[in-house]
């Protein structure tokens, strides 16, 4: 596949999952998926059916999610996309009981794409700036910081 036709299939695969459908994931995710840094929910299985145990979770946690792609460069079969995930915390998210504030997670991730799926994601995202919005961590220069 080209550069352009795996961009292509990132996009889709992050609007698909803003429609809130993890079944989707059958159709975007290898089933021997390798995600090299999931999500800090413990117990995932391996592959497709622990991103389906990830987004299902951060799907309780956030209502109304959804992302926004900023930029992606893609050469050979791999794509990183520089996104910024939105939601409103209306459930617990690892043991923070739900604040109702909306948040946004700015990130990187990279993906390789082998025969039209998803094989393998690496991520950075801003976690620090997550817990801080929710108030687990506290915000420098503020009171009680």
């Amino acid at each position: 596949m080209s550069a352009e036709q795996n961009k292509a299939i990132v996009r889709r695969f992050l609007e698909a999952v803003d429609t809130g459908d993890i079944a989707i994931l059958d159709e975007f995710v290898a089933p021997n998926y390798n995600d090299h840094n999931p999500p800090p929910y413990p117990g995932l299985a391996p592959g497709l059916e622990g991103a389906k145990q990830a987004f299902a979770l951060s799907l309780a946690a956030f209502s109304d999610f959804h992302h926004t792609i900023h930029d992606q460069i893609a050469a050979g079969d791999k794509v990183v996309t520089r996104i910024t995930a939105y939601g409103t915390h209306t459930g617990e998210l690892i043991g923070i009981p739900p604040t109702g504030k909306q948040v946004t997670m700015t990130g990187i991730a990279i993906h390789r794409i082998a025969n039209g799926k998803l094989v393998e994601h690496w991520a950075q995202i801003d976690a620090f700036g997550l817990l801080q919005q929710l108030g687990a961590i506290p915000v420098p220069d503020q009171p009680g910081a």
